[in-house]
Protein backbone atom coordinates (compact mmCIF):
# COMPACT_ATOMS: atom_id res chain seq x y z
CA UNK A 1 0.00 0.00 0.00
CA UNK A 2 2.93 2.02 -0.85
CA UNK A 3 2.91 5.60 -1.87
CA UNK A 4 -0.40 7.04 -0.38
CA UNK A 5 -1.24 10.61 -1.11
CA UNK A 6 -1.29 12.89 1.73
CA UNK A 7 -4.60 14.22 2.01
CA UNK A 8 -8.13 14.89 0.53
CA UNK A 9 -7.77 18.66 -0.68
CA UNK A 10 -8.92 19.20 -3.69
CA UNK A 11 -6.03 18.03 -5.97
CA UNK A 12 -5.32 19.68 -9.54
CA UNK A 13 -3.14 17.40 -12.32
CA UNK A 14 0.62 17.32 -11.90
CA UNK A 15 1.73 18.91 -15.48
CA UNK A 16 5.36 18.84 -14.45
CA UNK A 17 5.05 14.86 -13.55
CA UNK A 18 3.14 14.14 -16.30
CA UNK A 19 5.76 15.98 -19.07
CA UNK A 20 8.27 14.29 -17.64
CA UNK A 21 6.46 11.01 -17.82
CA UNK A 22 5.06 11.60 -21.04
CA UNK A 23 8.33 12.30 -22.75
CA UNK A 24 10.18 9.22 -21.29
CA UNK A 25 7.97 6.62 -23.44
CA UNK A 26 6.80 4.41 -20.02
CA UNK A 27 3.69 3.62 -19.90
CA UNK A 28 2.01 3.64 -16.03
CA UNK A 29 2.59 -0.16 -15.58
CA UNK A 30 5.80 0.13 -16.71
CA UNK A 31 6.90 2.98 -14.10
CA UNK A 32 4.90 1.06 -11.25
CA UNK A 33 7.48 -1.93 -11.60
CA UNK A 34 10.60 0.00 -11.64
CA UNK A 35 9.34 2.25 -8.61
CA UNK A 36 8.67 -0.98 -6.66
CA UNK A 37 11.64 -3.25 -8.03
CA UNK A 38 13.84 0.21 -6.72
CA UNK A 39 11.81 0.48 -3.19
CA UNK A 40 12.76 -3.55 -2.65
CA UNK A 41 16.61 -2.79 -3.51
CA UNK A 42 16.22 0.14 -0.63
CA UNK A 43 14.67 -2.37 1.31
CA UNK A 44 10.94 -0.49 1.40
CA UNK A 45 9.32 -3.74 1.04
CA UNK A 46 6.17 -1.84 1.81
CA UNK A 47 5.79 0.03 -1.23
CA UNK A 48 3.68 -1.54 -3.75
CA UNK A 49 2.90 0.67 -6.26
CA UNK A 50 0.41 -0.23 -9.22
CA UNK A 51 -1.21 1.28 -12.76
CA UNK A 52 -3.94 3.31 -10.52
CA UNK A 53 -1.43 4.60 -7.98
CA UNK A 54 0.84 6.17 -10.90
CA UNK A 55 -2.77 8.05 -12.37
CA UNK A 56 -3.58 9.16 -8.88
CA UNK A 57 0.26 10.60 -8.73
CA UNK A 58 -0.37 11.99 -12.54
CA UNK A 59 -3.64 14.04 -11.17
CA UNK A 60 -1.89 15.72 -8.55
CA UNK A 61 -1.83 13.19 -5.56
CA UNK A 62 1.23 13.90 -3.38
CA UNK A 63 3.31 10.60 -2.76
CA UNK A 64 5.30 10.08 0.39
CA UNK A 65 9.02 9.24 0.90
CA UNK A 66 10.78 7.41 -0.25
CA UNK A 67 8.84 7.35 -3.65
CA UNK A 68 9.61 11.11 -4.68
CA UNK A 69 13.14 10.07 -3.97
CA UNK A 70 12.84 7.02 -6.14
CA UNK A 71 10.72 9.02 -8.76
CA UNK A 72 13.88 11.43 -8.79
CA UNK A 73 16.37 8.58 -9.33
CA UNK A 74 14.26 7.15 -11.99
CA UNK A 75 14.40 9.55 -14.19
CA UNK A 76 17.42 10.68 -13.81
CA UNK A 77 19.01 7.95 -14.90
CA UNK A 78 16.22 8.00 -18.05
CA UNK A 79 17.38 11.21 -19.02
CA UNK A 80 20.88 11.46 -18.09
CA UNK A 81 20.75 14.46 -15.92
CA UNK A 82 19.84 15.83 -12.79
CA UNK A 83 16.06 15.75 -11.92
CA UNK A 84 14.89 17.30 -8.61
CA UNK A 85 12.16 16.16 -6.92
CA UNK A 86 10.68 19.98 -6.60
CA UNK A 87 11.26 19.48 -11.22
CA UNK A 88 8.31 16.64 -10.86
CA UNK A 89 6.17 18.44 -8.88
CA UNK A 90 6.74 16.82 -6.05
CA UNK A 91 7.59 17.61 -2.28
CA UNK A 92 10.52 17.17 -0.95
CA UNK A 93 11.11 15.84 2.58
CA UNK A 94 12.65 18.21 4.64
CA UNK A 95 16.38 17.55 5.12
CA UNK A 96 19.25 19.64 6.66
CA UNK A 97 21.32 21.72 4.84
CA UNK A 98 24.11 19.09 5.31
CA UNK A 99 21.85 16.23 4.24
CA UNK A 100 23.12 15.75 1.18
CA UNK A 101 25.98 14.42 2.69
CA UNK A 102 28.98 16.48 0.49
CA UNK A 103 28.91 19.28 3.17
CA UNK A 104 31.27 17.80 5.64
CA UNK A 105 34.83 18.32 8.15
CA UNK A 106 38.10 18.49 6.80
CA UNK A 107 39.51 16.64 9.72
CA UNK A 108 41.17 13.39 9.94
CA UNK A 109 39.38 11.29 12.41
CA UNK A 110 35.50 12.62 11.07
CA UNK A 111 36.80 11.59 7.60
CA UNK A 112 37.68 8.29 9.06
CA UNK A 113 34.70 7.63 11.31
CA UNK A 114 32.64 8.72 7.89
CA UNK A 115 34.16 6.09 6.01
CA UNK A 116 33.87 3.27 8.40
CA UNK A 117 30.12 4.13 8.42
CA UNK A 118 29.33 4.46 5.01
CA UNK A 119 31.56 1.58 3.38
CA UNK A 120 29.72 -0.47 6.36
CA UNK A 121 26.16 0.85 5.45
CA UNK A 122 27.00 0.04 2.42
CA UNK A 123 28.18 -3.50 2.90
CA UNK A 124 25.70 -4.23 5.00
CA UNK A 125 22.55 -3.29 2.72
CA UNK A 126 24.14 -5.88 -0.30
CA UNK A 127 21.59 -4.93 -3.05
CA UNK A 128 23.57 -3.21 -5.45
CA UNK A 129 24.78 -0.13 -2.83
CA UNK A 130 21.30 1.67 -2.46
CA UNK A 131 21.70 3.15 0.98
CA UNK A 132 17.58 3.97 1.62
CA UNK A 133 15.92 7.53 1.14
CA UNK A 134 19.38 9.33 3.05
CA UNK A 135 21.19 9.98 0.00
CA UNK A 136 20.47 12.89 -2.68
CA UNK A 137 22.53 13.97 -5.37
CA UNK A 138 24.55 18.03 -4.66
CA UNK A 139 24.75 19.99 -7.52
CA UNK A 140 25.11 23.66 -8.29
CA UNK A 141 26.93 25.63 -5.22
CA UNK A 142 25.74 22.85 -2.64
CA UNK A 143 28.40 21.17 -4.49
CA UNK A 144 30.92 23.09 -5.66
CA UNK A 145 31.57 25.25 -2.21
CA UNK A 146 31.74 22.39 0.19
CA UNK A 147 34.82 21.44 -2.06
CA UNK A 148 36.79 24.42 -2.91
CA UNK A 149 37.30 23.44 0.76
CA UNK A 150 40.02 20.99 -0.47
CA UNK A 151 42.50 23.99 -0.70
CA UNK A 152 42.16 25.89 2.43
CA UNK A 153 44.88 24.55 4.74
CA UNK A 154 43.06 22.90 8.42
CA UNK A 155 44.26 23.76 11.90
CA UNK A 156 45.05 20.75 14.00
CA UNK A 157 42.32 21.02 16.52
CA UNK A 158 43.47 22.68 20.09
CA UNK A 159 44.49 19.87 22.21
CA UNK A 160 44.94 17.37 19.81
CA UNK A 161 47.73 15.08 20.48
CA UNK A 162 50.88 15.07 17.98
CA UNK A 163 50.89 11.85 15.93
CA UNK A 164 53.18 9.24 17.43
CA UNK A 165 56.17 8.15 16.14
CA UNK A 166 57.33 5.68 14.31
CA UNK A 167 58.69 2.68 16.53
CA UNK A 168 56.78 4.42 19.79
CA UNK A 169 56.61 1.80 22.39
CA UNK A 170 52.78 3.35 22.19
CA UNK A 171 52.41 1.62 18.87
CA UNK A 172 54.67 -1.50 19.84
CA UNK A 173 52.07 -1.97 22.83
CA UNK A 174 48.77 -1.90 20.90
CA UNK A 175 50.27 -4.40 17.96
CA UNK A 176 49.06 -1.89 15.57
CA UNK A 177 52.35 -1.34 13.22
CA UNK A 178 51.79 -2.10 9.75
CA UNK A 179 55.36 -2.87 7.60
CA UNK A 180 56.28 -1.82 4.96
CA UNK A 181 55.46 -4.77 2.57
CA UNK A 182 52.36 -4.75 4.26
CA UNK A 183 51.29 -1.22 3.18
CA UNK A 184 52.66 -2.33 -0.22
CA UNK A 185 50.54 -4.86 -0.55
CA UNK A 186 47.83 -2.78 0.40
CA UNK A 187 49.08 -0.41 -2.38
CA UNK A 188 49.35 -3.44 -5.09
CA UNK A 189 45.75 -4.41 -3.65
CA UNK A 190 44.38 -1.39 -4.91
CA UNK A 191 46.05 -1.53 -8.14
CA UNK A 192 44.72 -4.58 -8.75
CA UNK A 193 41.36 -3.53 -8.22
CA UNK A 194 41.86 -0.97 -10.77
CA UNK A 195 42.63 -3.46 -13.41
CA UNK A 196 39.40 -5.38 -12.73
CA UNK A 197 37.37 -2.66 -13.03
CA UNK A 198 38.60 -1.48 -16.41
CA UNK A 199 38.43 -5.14 -17.61
CA UNK A 200 35.13 -6.15 -16.54
CA UNK A 201 33.40 -2.83 -15.00
CA UNK A 202 31.99 -1.13 -11.93
CA UNK A 203 29.26 -4.44 -11.24
CA UNK A 204 31.56 -7.43 -10.54
CA UNK A 205 34.28 -6.22 -7.93
CA UNK A 206 32.24 -3.23 -6.23
CA UNK A 207 31.39 -5.01 -3.02
CA UNK A 208 35.19 -6.19 -2.75
CA UNK A 209 36.45 -2.55 -2.83
CA UNK A 210 34.26 -1.60 -0.36
CA UNK A 211 35.14 -4.26 1.81
CA UNK A 212 38.94 -3.40 1.68
CA UNK A 213 38.41 0.19 1.80
CA UNK A 214 36.10 -0.97 5.27
CA UNK A 215 38.81 -2.40 6.26
CA UNK A 216 41.35 0.00 5.76
CA UNK A 217 39.50 2.95 7.74
CA UNK A 218 39.50 -0.03 10.18
CA UNK A 219 43.46 0.28 10.55
CA UNK A 220 42.88 4.28 10.68
CA UNK A 221 40.92 4.31 13.29
CA UNK A 222 44.36 2.64 15.17
CA UNK A 223 47.09 4.71 16.40
CA UNK A 224 49.81 4.76 13.23
CA UNK A 225 52.84 6.80 12.91
CA UNK A 226 52.24 9.63 10.83
CA UNK A 227 54.20 8.10 7.76
CA UNK A 228 51.82 5.21 8.18
CA UNK A 229 48.59 7.25 8.49
CA UNK A 230 49.69 9.08 5.45
CA UNK A 231 50.35 6.16 3.64
CA UNK A 232 47.02 4.31 4.38
CA UNK A 233 44.96 8.10 4.01
CA UNK A 234 46.09 7.62 -0.01
CA UNK A 235 45.43 4.08 0.16
CA UNK A 236 41.79 5.14 1.64
CA UNK A 237 41.63 7.94 -0.59
CA UNK A 238 42.19 5.51 -4.17
CA UNK A 239 39.92 3.08 -2.72
CA UNK A 240 37.00 5.62 -2.26
CA UNK A 241 37.53 6.96 -5.41
CA UNK A 242 37.15 3.37 -6.90
CA UNK A 243 34.28 2.44 -5.23
CA UNK A 244 32.57 5.92 -6.65
CA UNK A 245 34.07 5.13 -9.82
CA UNK A 246 31.99 1.84 -9.95
CA UNK A 247 29.35 3.15 -8.26
CA UNK A 248 28.76 5.43 -11.33
CA UNK A 249 29.51 3.00 -13.89
CA UNK A 250 26.77 0.98 -12.78
CA UNK A 251 24.03 3.81 -11.98
CA UNK A 252 24.13 4.29 -8.44
CA UNK A 253 24.85 8.49 -8.77
CA UNK A 254 24.11 9.41 -5.15
CA UNK A 255 26.58 6.72 -4.02
CA UNK A 256 29.35 7.29 -6.55
CA UNK A 257 29.55 10.88 -5.28
CA UNK A 258 29.58 10.24 -1.91
CA UNK A 259 32.42 8.27 -2.30
CA UNK A 260 33.74 10.62 -4.20
CA UNK A 261 33.63 13.55 -1.60
CA UNK A 262 35.18 11.30 1.04
CA UNK A 263 37.96 10.14 -1.26
CA UNK A 264 38.51 13.90 -1.57
CA UNK A 265 38.77 14.55 2.05
CA UNK A 266 41.09 11.25 2.41
CA UNK A 267 43.48 12.97 0.08
CA UNK A 268 43.34 16.24 1.45
CA UNK A 269 44.86 14.17 5.08
CA UNK A 270 47.45 12.38 3.18
CA UNK A 271 48.97 15.59 1.19
CA UNK A 272 48.22 14.25 -2.07
CA UNK A 273 47.15 17.36 -4.11
CA UNK A 274 47.58 15.57 -7.68
CA UNK A 275 45.03 12.45 -5.97
CA UNK A 276 42.64 15.06 -4.88
CA UNK A 277 42.68 16.78 -8.38
CA UNK A 278 41.79 13.17 -10.19
CA UNK A 279 39.24 12.66 -7.61
CA UNK A 280 37.80 15.84 -8.45
CA UNK A 281 37.95 15.31 -12.10
CA UNK A 282 35.91 11.58 -11.49
CA UNK A 283 33.42 13.92 -10.14
CA UNK A 284 33.36 16.31 -13.36
CA UNK A 285 32.59 13.14 -15.25
CA UNK A 286 29.71 12.34 -13.32
CA UNK A 287 28.14 16.22 -13.73
CA UNK A 288 28.88 15.71 -17.62
CA UNK A 289 27.10 12.40 -17.35
CA UNK A 290 24.16 13.94 -15.78
CA UNK A 291 24.45 17.03 -17.90
CA UNK A 292 25.58 19.87 -16.11
CA UNK A 293 28.72 21.02 -17.43
CA UNK A 294 28.72 24.02 -15.32
CA UNK A 295 29.12 22.37 -12.55
CA UNK A 296 31.71 20.14 -14.46
CA UNK A 297 33.80 22.64 -14.97
CA UNK A 298 33.84 24.42 -11.91
CA UNK A 299 35.16 20.94 -10.57
CA UNK A 300 37.97 20.63 -13.27
CA UNK A 301 38.93 24.20 -12.40
CA UNK A 302 39.56 23.67 -9.09
CA UNK A 303 41.59 20.80 -9.82
CA UNK A 304 43.97 21.84 -12.10
CA UNK A 305 44.17 24.90 -9.51
CA UNK A 306 44.95 22.66 -6.51
CA UNK A 307 47.54 21.16 -8.27
CA UNK A 308 49.47 23.07 -11.05
CA UNK A 309 52.35 22.91 -9.38
CA UNK A 310 52.64 19.45 -8.57
CA UNK A 311 50.79 17.05 -11.35
CA UNK A 312 52.65 15.55 -13.74
CA UNK A 313 52.30 16.20 -17.69
CA UNK A 314 50.17 13.06 -18.19
CA UNK A 315 47.88 14.22 -14.92
CA UNK A 316 47.34 18.23 -16.23
CA UNK A 317 46.54 16.38 -19.92
CA UNK A 318 43.66 14.55 -18.29
CA UNK A 319 42.54 17.48 -16.76
CA UNK A 320 42.56 19.73 -19.85
CA UNK A 321 40.91 16.84 -21.93
CA UNK A 322 38.13 17.05 -19.08
CA UNK A 323 37.56 20.86 -19.60
CA UNK A 324 37.23 20.51 -23.06
CA UNK A 325 34.26 17.93 -22.23
CA UNK A 326 33.35 20.35 -20.05
CA UNK A 327 33.00 23.12 -22.54
CA UNK A 328 31.19 21.39 -25.29
CA UNK A 329 28.68 20.53 -23.15
CA UNK A 330 28.44 24.17 -22.99
CA UNK A 331 28.69 24.47 -26.36
CA UNK A 332 31.93 26.65 -26.53
CA UNK A 333 33.86 25.85 -29.47
CA UNK A 334 36.48 28.25 -29.36
CA UNK A 335 37.02 26.98 -25.25
CA UNK A 336 37.08 23.12 -26.88
CA UNK A 337 39.57 24.00 -29.31
CA UNK A 338 41.93 25.41 -26.68
CA UNK A 339 41.75 22.58 -24.32
CA UNK A 340 41.34 19.97 -26.91
CA UNK A 341 45.03 21.46 -28.27
CA UNK A 342 46.43 21.69 -24.77
CA UNK A 343 45.74 18.65 -23.67
CA UNK A 344 47.42 17.39 -26.87
CA UNK A 345 50.52 19.19 -26.62
CA UNK A 346 50.73 19.03 -22.05
CA UNK A 347 50.82 14.89 -23.07
CA UNK A 348 53.53 15.41 -25.58
CA UNK A 349 55.38 16.24 -22.55
CA UNK A 350 55.04 13.05 -20.37
CA UNK A 351 58.62 11.64 -19.98
CA UNK A 352 58.48 7.57 -21.21
CA UNK A 353 59.03 5.74 -17.86
CA UNK A 354 58.90 8.54 -15.74
CA UNK A 355 57.64 7.47 -11.79
CA UNK A 356 53.70 8.32 -11.81
CA UNK A 357 50.87 7.22 -9.95
CA UNK A 358 48.81 4.16 -10.63
CA UNK A 359 45.66 5.82 -11.06
CA UNK A 360 46.84 7.77 -14.14
CA UNK A 361 48.17 5.22 -15.92
CA UNK A 362 44.79 4.44 -17.49
CA UNK A 363 45.39 7.72 -19.56
CA UNK A 364 47.36 6.57 -22.82
CA UNK A 365 47.10 7.65 -26.16
CA UNK A 366 44.10 5.94 -26.27
CA UNK A 367 42.44 7.77 -23.70
CA UNK A 368 43.18 11.42 -25.11
CA UNK A 369 41.70 10.41 -28.66
CA UNK A 370 38.89 9.15 -26.91
CA UNK A 371 38.38 12.44 -24.81
CA UNK A 372 38.89 14.67 -27.02
CA UNK A 373 37.12 12.77 -29.55
CA UNK A 374 33.82 13.06 -27.42
CA UNK A 375 34.15 16.34 -26.80
CA UNK A 376 33.62 17.18 -30.76
CA UNK A 377 31.13 14.31 -30.52
CA UNK A 378 29.55 16.28 -27.65
CA UNK A 379 30.10 20.10 -29.55
CA UNK A 380 28.18 18.48 -32.31
CA UNK A 381 25.12 17.63 -30.66
CA UNK A 382 24.63 20.64 -28.73
CA UNK A 383 25.13 22.68 -31.92
CA UNK A 384 22.16 20.97 -33.78
CA UNK A 385 23.79 18.15 -35.05
CA UNK A 386 26.65 20.05 -36.42
CA UNK A 387 28.37 17.96 -39.26
CA UNK A 388 31.54 20.31 -38.92
CA UNK A 389 32.02 19.78 -35.69
CA UNK A 390 31.39 15.72 -36.55
CA UNK A 391 33.75 15.71 -39.09
CA UNK A 392 36.21 17.22 -36.78
CA UNK A 393 35.31 14.18 -33.89
CA UNK A 394 35.30 11.52 -36.63
CA UNK A 395 39.27 10.75 -37.29
CA UNK A 396 40.26 11.17 -33.72
CA UNK A 397 37.49 8.94 -32.59
CA UNK A 398 38.79 5.93 -35.08
CA UNK A 399 42.31 6.49 -33.83
CA UNK A 400 40.85 5.94 -30.41
CA UNK A 401 39.03 2.66 -31.54
CA UNK A 402 42.18 1.33 -33.22
CA UNK A 403 44.14 1.89 -30.21
CA UNK A 404 41.81 0.25 -27.84
CA UNK A 405 41.36 -2.52 -29.71
CA UNK A 406 45.42 -4.08 -29.05
CA UNK A 407 44.61 -2.89 -25.55
CA UNK A 408 43.22 -6.12 -23.77
CA UNK A 409 43.08 -4.35 -20.48
CA UNK A 410 40.56 -1.74 -21.11
CA UNK A 411 37.62 -3.65 -22.28
CA UNK A 412 35.13 -1.17 -21.25
CA UNK A 413 36.66 1.95 -22.91
CA UNK A 414 37.36 -0.05 -26.14
CA UNK A 415 33.32 -1.04 -25.46
CA UNK A 416 32.24 2.86 -25.24
CA UNK A 417 34.76 4.36 -27.81
CA UNK A 418 33.18 1.59 -30.28
CA UNK A 419 29.66 3.48 -29.65
CA UNK A 420 31.03 6.65 -29.56
CA UNK A 421 32.19 6.03 -33.32
CA UNK A 422 28.92 4.77 -33.94
CA UNK A 423 27.29 7.97 -32.67
CA UNK A 424 29.41 9.95 -34.85
CA UNK A 425 28.19 8.00 -38.01
CA UNK A 426 24.89 8.82 -36.73
CA UNK A 427 25.57 12.47 -36.79
CA UNK A 428 27.15 12.24 -40.10
CA UNK A 429 23.94 10.08 -41.47
CA UNK A 430 25.64 7.07 -42.12
CA UNK A 431 23.20 4.46 -40.97
CA UNK A 432 24.95 1.75 -42.31
CA UNK A 433 28.37 2.10 -40.40
CA UNK A 434 26.62 2.90 -37.23
CA UNK A 435 25.57 -0.17 -37.88
CA UNK A 436 28.63 -2.22 -37.91
CA UNK A 437 30.27 -0.53 -35.36
CA UNK A 438 27.74 -0.48 -33.11
CA UNK A 439 27.29 -4.63 -33.70
CA UNK A 440 31.06 -4.81 -32.71
CA UNK A 441 30.05 -3.27 -29.20
CA UNK A 442 27.92 -5.65 -28.57
CA UNK A 443 30.19 -8.60 -27.46
CA UNK A 444 31.80 -6.55 -25.15
CA UNK A 445 28.53 -5.00 -23.67
CA UNK A 446 28.30 -8.51 -22.76
CA UNK A 447 31.10 -9.33 -20.80
CA UNK A 448 31.63 -6.28 -19.05
CA UNK A 449 28.94 -5.34 -16.09
CA UNK A 450 28.40 -1.87 -17.23
CA UNK A 451 25.06 0.47 -17.35
CA UNK A 452 27.10 2.58 -19.23
CA UNK A 453 28.43 0.37 -21.39
CA UNK A 454 24.33 -0.82 -21.84
CA UNK A 455 22.94 2.93 -21.66
CA UNK A 456 24.78 4.13 -24.33
CA UNK A 457 24.56 1.17 -26.62
CA UNK A 458 20.61 0.88 -25.93
CA UNK A 459 20.49 4.52 -26.78
CA UNK A 460 22.67 5.14 -29.53
CA UNK A 461 20.83 1.56 -31.15
CA UNK A 462 17.41 3.33 -30.33
CA UNK A 463 18.64 6.77 -32.36
CA UNK A 464 19.28 4.75 -34.80
CA UNK A 465 15.67 3.33 -35.04
CA UNK A 466 14.36 6.47 -34.66
CA UNK A 467 16.19 8.36 -37.63
CA UNK A 468 16.78 5.90 -39.84
CA UNK A 469 14.13 3.24 -38.80
CA UNK A 470 13.52 1.51 -42.28
CA UNK A 471 17.12 0.79 -43.67
CA UNK A 472 17.62 -3.27 -43.26
CA UNK A 473 21.34 -2.69 -41.22
CA UNK A 474 19.22 -0.75 -38.54
CA UNK A 475 16.57 -3.24 -38.34
CA UNK A 476 19.12 -5.95 -37.90
CA UNK A 477 21.34 -4.31 -35.45
CA UNK A 478 18.07 -3.66 -33.09
CA UNK A 479 17.01 -7.29 -33.58
CA UNK A 480 20.49 -8.58 -32.68
CA UNK A 481 20.70 -6.27 -29.63
CA UNK A 482 17.31 -7.55 -28.25
CA UNK A 483 18.08 -11.02 -29.06
CA UNK A 484 22.04 -11.04 -27.37
CA UNK A 485 21.69 -8.34 -24.64
CA UNK A 486 18.11 -8.12 -23.62
CA UNK A 487 16.65 -5.55 -20.79
CA UNK A 488 16.86 -8.03 -17.78
CA UNK A 489 20.57 -8.24 -18.22
CA UNK A 490 21.29 -4.58 -17.53
CA UNK A 491 23.19 -3.89 -14.65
Amino acid sequence: MGGNGSGTAEKRPNTQLGSWFVRSGWSKGELARQVNRRARQMGAHHISTDTSRVRRWLDGEQPREPIPRILSELFSERFGCVVGVEELGLRAAHRSPSASGVDLPWAAPQTTALLSEFSRSDLMLARRGFLGTSLALAAGPSLIEPMQRWLVPVPPAPGAPAAPESGSARDRARGVRLSAPELDLLEATTAMFRQWDAQCGGGLRRKAVVGQLHEVTELLQEPQPAAVATRLFKVAAELAQLAGWMSYDIGLQPTAQKYFVLALHAAKEAGDRPLGAFILSSMSRQMIHLGRPDDALELIHLAQYGSRETATARTQAMLYAMEARAYAGMGRPSRVKRAVRMAEETFEDTVPGEPEPDWIRFFSEAELNSENAHSYRDLAYVAGRSPTYAALAAPIMERAVELFAKDAEHQRSYALNLIGMATVHLLQREPERCAVVARQAIPFAQQVRSERVNTRLRKTVDTAARDFGTVAEVIHLGEELARRLPEAEAV
